[in-house]
């Protein structure tokens, strides 16, 4: 049974941004920086609804975004991330990022909505999935 995680969504300005949210009553559950990626991640969440986070995603030097490029994915946790990606892709879903390392994989629903699927821990990793190239963008 899939558990949802969180929303992502992407920001030009991160401190804007969580003064937004803080004032909905949401708080930073976790904060992580990446020098080489040249991103920080924030995850808010409403106190006693941890399991419900908004993802911030901020790219270092964005200036802001258009076209709905701001939104970026649902994430889910599942049981079996091989095992639901052979699922979708048997229903003729395309896997846009293959579970390679045997922990997440992104796919999009039928209006282009990106979904992270992530496994608990990780799979150890197996074909058809290691050879798999990514496909668009996730």
């Amino acid at each position: 049974m899939p558990k949802y995680l969180h929303t992502m969504i992407r920001v030009s300005d991160i401190d804007a941004t969580i003064a937004f949210f803080n004032l909905l009553g949401l708080q930073e559950t976790k904060r992580m920086e990446n020098e080489k990626g040249r991103y920080t991640l924030v995850f808010l969440a409403a106190p006693g609804d941890e399991g419900a986070q908004v993802e911030l995603t901020h790219n270092w030097g964005e200036a802001g975004y258009d076209g709905g490029r701001n939104f970026g994915h649902l994430a889910y946790r599942v049981e079996d991330i091989y095992a639901t990606c052979q699922r979708l892709m048997d229903a003729g879903v395309t896997i846009n990022r293959p579970p390679r390392d045997g922990h997440m994989a992104f796919v999009r629903t039928p209006d282009g909505i990106s979904i992270e699927l992530l496994q608990d821990g990780h799979l150890d990793p197996a074909e058809p999935w290691l050879s798999m190239p990514n496909v668009g963008q996730w």
